[in-house]
């Protein structure tokens, strides 16, 4: 079988599961997202279905592809007003409640599992962003308050590309020669390396965020020019990618590019309030948001079921303490010390503060990033770094699942007692 079939057979195995699974869950009420992992180890490593080195390669284009479609169709669901209301809170849960989770996740990893603290750095920046794909329909399934909800899941679709910079640091940090450490590299030529890592955070967030507002702008600018209410799902496929495009030349992150540029089109309405371009705009942008949620499911889908299916079981298994024990940690310890960040601003109860630190699963974006340790050591033929990446992929698994799992199970519990008084 070519190396063509054998893609496209998998991609086709990949798919029934994704039907399966998408049944199932509505049936049960139980989330996708661990279904789809269990589905994912069960046709790969169990089955052996799909060929793990193949789920590799095609994991590889999957995880770039999709997190740019994830976050550029959620972008469209930032709405502006309420990220005014509610910007400190957002700000501090991205910035000081982030790197709190990445620091409690870091010591974890390295304790526990006895390899350096850069190696942990790059678990805890892996695993510290929060999923917006699980908690957007878990959320709507339990009617969560919207201030509440616009609070959680904004800070979990801005932390996403800023886990994907932090992530993008710590491979810079412990794997020099990638290509995502040439920017930093040249940074710390001229100052120390903790100056150089700040610098590079700055630079990152900063040029990501101008460029996508540009795009965004130009993008909108350019609906009325030419008319293209014929054509908004492929217009739509450009501004993502072109805008991921040149936020990767300049070595900014293209992933935070392709959120922001969203954020500006699916606010326009209040950007650019003219009543006679707005439903031209409208109709525009609602078809292309519509089409990206769809391919952002269909990404979900591949992205998860992929990452089980490159799963060494074996390594898996011989992890899964150490892994449960980790992912508890970051459940109940990093978690809500991240949330505790946001107490001083004295606009939310203990009780909303504890909602917060219970409902922060694990998902996506760690998923397509769990696999990028293991790649580059496999690429650069580094014998330790394909160890570290091995432990740091069945680690990643492990908690995605276990913080999927009880947070789906316990949100209903929380909402009633701590949202709803009862």
């Amino acid at each position: 079988m070519s190396s063509v079939d054998l893609a496209v057979l998998t991609l086709a195995i990949v798919m029934v599961v994704g039907v399966i699974t998408f049944l199932f869950s509505g049936q049960t009420g139980i989330s996708y997202v661990p279904i789809l992992i269990l589905l994912g180890i069960a046709i790969g490593p169990v089955l052996h279905l799909v060929d793990r080195s193949e789920a590799h390669s095609l994991f590889d284009y999957a995880r770039v592809f999709g997190l740019v479609i994830i976050l550029f169709a959620e972008g469209h669901n930032l709405k502006w007003p309420l990220l005014k209301r509610h910007v400190a809170t957002i700000g501090i849960l991205d910035t000081v409640g982030l790197l709190g989770t990445v620091a409690v996740a870091a010591f974890a990893f390295s304790w526990l599992l006895h390899v350096p603290l850069a190696v942990g750095f790059l678990f805890g920046a892996i695993i510290g962003a929060t999923d917006p794909a699980t908690l957007i329909p878990l959320f709507k399934q339990h009617t969560v308050p919207e201030d509440m909800r616009a609070v959680i899941v904004s800070e979990s679709i801005f932390n996403d590309p800023l886990g994907i910079v932090l992530t993008m640091l710590a491979i810079a940090l412990l794997v020099p020669q990638a290509d995502s450490a040439k920017l930093i590299e040249a940074i710390a030529q001229h100052v120390s390396l903790l100056p150089a890592a700040v610098l590079y955070f700055l630079y990152e967030v900063l040029a990501s965020a101008a460029i996508g507002v540009a795009v965004g702008l130009i993008g909108y600018r350019l609906i009325h020019v030419f008319h293209l209410e014929s054509f908004p799902e492929l217009y739509s496929f450009a501004l993502a990618f072109g805008g991921f495009a040149i936020g990767e030349a300049v070595q900014a992150s293209g992933y935070l590019v392709a959120t922001v540029t969203a954020l500006v089109l699916g606010n326009h309405e209040l950007f650019f309030p003219r009543e006679d371009r707005v439903e031209r705009a409208s109709r525009v942008i609602d078809r292309e948001h519509h089409f990206n949620e769809i391919l952002a499911t269909l990404a979900t889908v591949v992205i998860f079921i992929l990452l089980g299916a490159g799963i060494d079981l074996q390594n898996l298994m011989s992890s899964l303490w150490v892994g449960i024990a980790i992912a508890l940690v970051v459940v109940f310890v990093a978690r809500p010390l991240a949330t505790l960040s946001i107490l001083p601003l004295r606009k939310w109860s203990l009780r909303e503060c504890g909602f917060m630190a219970f409902e922060g699963p694990r998902g996506v974006v760690a998923s397509a990033l769990a696999g990028l340790p293991l790649a580059l050591g496999l690429s650069n033929h580094d014998q330790q770094l394909i160890a570290w990446g091995e432990s740091i992929l069945a680690v990643t698994v492990i908690t995605i699942l276990v913080s999927v799992i009880l947070e789906t199970l316990w949100i209903g519990i929380l909402k009633r007692r701590w949202l709803d008084g009862g």
